[in-house]
């Protein structure tokens, strides 16, 4: 792993490419070597004068703070100030994998067993990608009023807040509790996707796919730690008088308070902010020789919008669908939660590890064709998965790991898509906007997954997942040809 980030990490700030997936943009100049760094004032309060250093001036409308000039002090403290960021974020999602793995893991064993039947497995991932939903709104808004650190930070809290809940109603055996608990838990998953566009923020525009998939591979090493370690914490929590399924959300709870503390005391200076001072001060100095036309601007920003959470909201929809029913489908075949921890693991590595290649597929060829990738990887995992026999752990195991494959083609392509056409003044907002839709998908694969097995099989539903991925090539033509 450590062999993977470091190049990438390196690569990330090296010269950059004008290759840009959507056109070169134009030339910026920085403030004067007698300006004050913006990096120090993007934690400062409002000046005696009143303004907020923290916010871009009114008119400010730019995707990218970062310019393509040789090497000055404020790109130095840029820079700087990026790696650091990528390195706190990268502790954060090692620690928060772990606890979004955990809750994957169990949670349709869980409820399963407390309610006693297996046509509602799939709502504990409904549940909680729901809470995401909700979640994923609070932590934008927060992000947007106060920045990155503390929105993270509160997700990640919550998060934690829902695992004792889980643990608390298992011990109890209350289902309400349960159901209440794992919304609530959602708020882990919600933050861990939104950590994405924290280090993108200071990125350079044709490496933001780069540093996307930086902070989304730091998540693999938690993330496969989290399934394998489903049976150990399972021991533990027997011994604690804890029910055994309930074990894996000891980790999880654990997991993201931690993550909570890092961001917290060292997500310093924040992103967000800091790019909003930098886009604003280069804003002043570019207005009055900006003449781009704002309309077709606006126009192609909305059809940015829109394709990149199409190409999100379908990749989750089917890969939440297909991987909360498959440990369900490998328990009626015989298999133990190890097996199922196994599959669970690599589907989740293969939905994290792949970023570094993604990112610079991305920035090399443009999202949409990584995207229309996508698409036809998640067909290729549902085939798979539904002419597995059910006994078969290696094919089950590959048709998982093409499943994250192809979600990972899409989160990156659909991350890098959004980030490029938002301006930075609603850039949180709407990226938060965005993954309540991601999130509502989510729960509703997971919500309907459950009902589709019980009333046709699993092989139906991870056909029907695998041939509903394929309309995002058509979204992609059609957002295409109107440019």
């Amino acid at each position: 792993m450590v062999e993977v980030l470091v190049p990438h990490l390196t690569d990330l700030f090296g010269n950059p490419s004008s290759n840009h997936p959507y056109g070169a943009e134009p030339g910026r100049r920085w403030p004067s070597p007698g300006h004050r760094s913006p990096l120090r004032d993007a934690t400062a309060p409002p000046t005696a004068t009143g303004r907020d250093m923290t916010r871009p001036a009114p008119d400010a409308d730019t995707t990218g703070p970062i310019s393509d000039t040789p090497d000055t002090p404020e790109t130095t403290h840029t820079a700087q100030a990026q790696r650091r960021i990528l390195r706190v974020l990268v502790a954060s999602q090692i620690l928060s994998g772990a606890g979004l793995a955990a809750g994957v893991t169990v949670g349709a064993l869980l409820a399963q067993d407390m309610l006693g039947t297996s046509s509602l497995a799939g709502l504990p991932s409904g549940l909680f990608t729901a809470g995401s939903a909700l979640a994923a709104v609070a932590v934008g808004r927060i992000s947007q009023a106060r920045g990155r650190r503390p929105g993270l930070a509160t997700g990640y809290l919550t998060g934690a807040i829902g695992s004792a809940g889980v643990i608390t109603a298992a011990v109890l055996d209350t289902s309400v509790l349960l159901f209440i608990a794992l919304f609530v838990y959602g708020a882990g998953t919600a933050t861990n996707l939104q950590a994405r566009y924290a280090g993108a923020d200071l990125a350079q525009p044709n490496h933001r796919a780069r540093a996307v998939s930086t902070v989304l591979v730091a998540t693999t090493l938690g993330g496969v730690a989290g399934p394998n370690l489903a049976a150990p914490t399972g021991d533990l929590a027997e011994t604690l008088g804890i029910p055994h399924l309930a074990g894996p959300f000891m980790l999880g709870g654990a997991a993201y308070a931690l993550a909570a503390l890092v961001l917290a005391i060292w997500l310093r200076p924040d992103p967000l902010l800091t790019a909003r001072t930098l886009a604003a001060a280069e804003q002043s100095s570019n207005s009055a020789t900006d003449t781009s036309p704002a309309t077709d601007a606006a126009h192609e920003r909305r059809g940015g919008v829109v394709l990149g959470a199409l190409v999100m909201i379908l990749t989750q929809l089917v890969m939440v669908a297909i991987m909360t029913m498959t440990p369900v489908h490998m328990h009626d075949h015989g298999h133990g939660t190890a097996a199922s921890g196994l599959v669970i693991a690599i589907h989740i590595g293969a939905m994290y590890l792949p970023s570094p290649i993604t990112g610079r597929l991305v920035d090399r060829y443009g999202p949409p064709k990584i995207a229309a990738a996508s698409g036809l990887t998640l067909l290729a995992a549902g085939i798979l998965a539904a002419t597995a026999p059910g006994d078969s752990v290696a094919l089950l195991a590959l048709a998982l790991a093409l499943l994250g494959l192809g979600w990972n083609f899409g989160l990156v392509s659909g991350t890098a898509i959004i980030t490029d056409t938002v301006p930075l003044a609603t850039r949180a907002k709407t990226q938060g906007t965005v993954d309540v839709s991601i999130a509502i998908a989510g729960a509703t694969g997971g919500l309907s997954s459950g009902i589709v097995v019980a009333t046709a099989s699993y092989p139906i539903l991870a056909l029907t997942g695998g041939v509903l991925a394929l309309a995002i090539l058509p979204a992609i033509a059609a957002t295409a040809s109107s440019r």
